[in-house]
């Protein structure tokens, strides 16, 4: 179907990474599937034991929403296995004064002292914004950038807090996200960012080449200390939200451990796919849509078709 037929701008075409003719075939059936859906956006799966892989658009820079917690998470946890931060330490969030959000700390309407080990633990759980933004009082956004630099990961920049993201979003539709949305979708198709921190250069920012390779390290121990690599991992596959990656691989056989990031047209996931058999494959799906809608379950499902299809030929390698 066409560009004219469908009354969408042409997308550029999607610059494929595949190691052969399945891969690349099957790399080029998930972007066609996105396409038709008015996505956009950049997946890679990387199968870690053999780093055979399969994707497009792995090197463009995509603001990162919540997943940016994942990188974040890893810092905090670091500092904590290098004795410098205390996991136990009580820290009191005030809704007053907290992010917005509609889980975790973030939906609470009284204060609440809270650990931050469990900070840790809601942020990625169930991606609570007041929990993450508590964490960047105690490791600020540059110094956890000037970390990840510390370990070569040059693709991922953390930037700001995650209120900054809402702060950005009314500060140009005066509260009204319905506007913002509008804004974010018509500013996809002509380049410009209105809302400041969906522009990769000003936001919290990474590639899916750069958080796959994250991600390898973490389950590789190849990154920070080993105690920090295994909380990350454990916290990981406590994650609630499972529409999108593991949407149509959750069996007693298959575990995914992950996160999702939304917001406004972004809908994100990243993590590991897991099975008994041993095989190991590593994702990220950063996707941003042409629609002006809040939810978009085929969107999710989408993002699901594309880690089933993805692991199951990385699988059979």
């Amino acid at each position: 179907m066409t560009a004219q037929h469908t009354g969408r701008p042409e997308a550029p075409r999607p610059r494929l990474v595949a190691g052969d003719g399945t891969l690349l075939r099957t790399a080029e059936a998930i972007a066609a599937d996105w396409a038709v859906l008015g996505m956009r956006g950049s997946f890679l799966a990387r199968r870690l034991d053999t780093g055979e892989q399969l994707g497009f658009d792995i090197d463009d820079p995509v603001p990162l929403a919540s997943v940016v917690k994942v990188p974040f998470a890893l810092v905090v946890l670091d500092r904590i296995a290098a004795g410098l931060l205390d996991a136990a330490q009580p820290v009191t969030v005030d809704p007053a004064t907290s992010s917005v959000g509609s889980t975790g700390l973030a939906a609470f309407r009284h204060p609440a002292t809270v650990a931050v080990g469990d900070l840790l633990a809601l942020m990625l759980a169930v991606s609570d914004n007041a929990a993450a933004d508590a964490l960047f009082d105690l490791v600020p956004p540059e110094e956890t950038d000037a970390r990840l630099r510390e370990w070569g990961c040059t693709d991922i920049r953390v930037r700001h807090r995650m209120q900054r993201m809402y702060e950005c979003a009314a500060g140009v539709s005066g509260d009204d996200f319905t506007l913002a949305l509008e804004l974010a979708v018509r500013d996809e198709a002509s380049g410009r960012h209105t809302v400041e921190t969906l522009d990769p250069a000003h936001a919290n920012a990474g590639t899916a080449r750069g958080l796959v390779d994250l991600l390898q390290r973490v389950w590789q121990d190849e990154i920070a200390r080993p105690a920090a690599t295994a909380e990350l991992r454990r916290l990981m596959a406590a994650q609630v939200f499972t529409h999108r990656l593991a949407g149509d691989l959750c069996t007693d056989t298959i575990r995914v451990s992950g996160k999702t990031g939304t917001f406004l047209h972004l809908r994100h996931d990243i993590g590991v796919v897991e099975a008994d058999s041993g095989h190991r494959v590593a994702m990220a799906a950063l996707t941003r849509s042409d629609r002006r809608a809040a939810l978009a379950p085929d969107i999710d499902a989408a993002i699901a078709a594309a880690a089933r299809q993805a692991f199951t030929v990385l699988r059979g390698r």
